[in-house]
């Protein structure tokens, strides 16, 4: 067969007792004879050999030398194929077993067991039976640790009077009430008889110096969830520089003032917006 029409894979060994580890042995031989066999009748080339003498068929795969060896070499030269004598020499353990080929999956590596090649795609009753129970499980921790990180938080907000995690509204971010009033202000007064839209809102936000935390204006979304801020969520009020405040607002107390002047068919913050 042509070598360049060969599939790339690697080969695993294991023996679970050191009695039978050795040149003089035949379980290391017969599955080196087994593997080799098998890629020769479907087509695979096998560029290296992994072997876990002496490792129990019960301990996890990511624990055992030969295979982490293995594992760490396939992430980095693109081989994603492992062939093994029998599924029991992957692993004994049926957890074991399915939790490790669950990991080779998620990581896009194929592995077979070339006496029944469909033994780690085959949807028997244990198989799904451990992965339900697996799922079940993984299920429950999270749930748990959910549950543990609320009562944390609410023990803290009990003992603080504060909100704890999650995140921050636009009342709660520096010179977060002044942003929600002007916005409301904004979306509240008409323009030539036309109500802003949320995007004239947050230009003229932009235009006033409120910035998301990018550095850009804020969305038309973001603008909507101001409008419907509650003014009271803040707990202390921020102190604010005087005179840095004032120069935020200077344009448009300009604008205020030149309304002022104005006929009253003209909209209190003007056209500007």
């Amino acid at each position: 067969m042509n070598s360049k029409a060969l599939r790339q894979a690697v080969a695993y060994l294991r023996t679970s007792s050191a009695a039978n580890v050795g040149a003089d042995k035949d379980s290391e031989r017969r599955q080196c004879e087994a593997i080799e066999a098998f890629a020769r009748s479907t087509g695979y080339e096998i560029i290296e050999s992994y072997y876990d003498a002496a490792v129990s068929g019960a301990d996890a795969v990511t624990a055992r030398p030969g295979f982490s060896a293995m594992l760490e070499r396939l992430l980095s030269n693109g081989v994603r194929t492992i062939l093994v004598e029998t599924a029991s020499r992957f692993a004994r353990d049926l957890i074991v077993q399915e939790t490790g080929y669950e990991m080779l999956k998620s990581r896009g590596i194929e592995l077979i067991a070339v006496d029944s090649p469909d033994s780690f795609v085959g949807n028997t009753p244990t198989a799904n039976l451990i992965r339900q129970v697996l799922g079940a499980v993984s299920e429950f921790e999270k749930a748990m640790l959910v549950e543990k990180l609320k009562g944390a938080r609410e023990r803290k907000r009990r003992e603080t009077g504060k909100k704890v995690g999650g995140r921050r509204n636009y009342a709660e971010i520096d010179g977060g009430l002044e942003l929600i009033a002007l916005a409301k202000k904004l979306h509240r007064y008409p323009v030539n008889g036309r109500q802003r839209t949320l995007a004239d809102v947050a230009k003229a936000l932009a235009g006033a110096g409120y910035l998301s935390s990018a550095g850009k204006p804020y969305t038309p979304t973001a603008v909507s969830r101001m409008l419907v801020s509650r003014m009271c969520e803040r707990t202390t009020p921020r102190k604010v520089d005087a005179k840095s405040s004032s120069s935020r607002f200077e344009p448009i107390a300009a604008e205020l003032q030149h309304e002022a002047a104005e006929p009253a068919t003209r909209t209190p913050l003007g056209s500007r917006w």
